[in-house]
């Protein structure tokens, strides 16, 4: 199996308008080929601070064992070489079969909670780019190294913008 290069995206919002729209664009982009979701959750605190957490993935359950060994693997690569890849890879796996939801506690999420103002909400998004699997492919088959990426928003050019005046 292929795996796209990822992204993950947290996104907050002070007054949410919860119609389904960013659920159905996120839907419509799957359908259409352009990504897959890997993990969704999203969390809303009400104005008596209740807070409602729901989740959701495009994977199966062997999809998501395999995301989370590759995963794994390469934090372990990083945190002890070639052994830590191998036992990265196992661990990964182990905790996407075991818990599949960002590996997000009752405790984690009431610190996510803690962070959300109530009537707001907030969501953690990891999608993966598989539109960009064949340009990847293409670019290191052609002796291409990625040396840096980011999304550029109307946010960050406005940044730029106030950091060069």
């Amino acid at each position: 199996m292929t795996i796209g290069p990822l992204q993950l995206m947290v996104v907050g919002f002070v007054d949410p308008a919860l119609d389904g729209s960013i659920l159905g664009a996120l839907e419509d982009a799957s359908d259409a080929g352009a990504i897959k979701v890997v993990d969704v959750l999203g969390v809303y605190k009400d104005l008596d601070g209740t807070v409602i957490a729901a989740e959701g993935s495009d994977l199966t359950e062997d999809e998501a064992m395999t995301y989370g060994a590759w995963v794994g693997a390469l934090i372990g690569l990083g945190a002890g070489g070639a052994e830590g890849a191998e036992i990265g890879a196992v661990a990964g796996a182990i905790h996407a079969m075991d818990e599949y939801e960002y590996g997000i506690d009752a405790d984690g999420l009431a610190t996510i909670a803690d962070d959300i103002p109530a009537g707001g909400a907030g969501m953690l998004l990891v999608i993966e780019h598989t539109w960009a699997i064949p340009l990847r492919d293409a670019m290191r088959a052609s002796g291409g190294i990625m040396i840096a990426q980011d999304f550029l928003s109307p946010e960050s050019l406005i940044a730029l913008g106030a950091a060069s005046a």
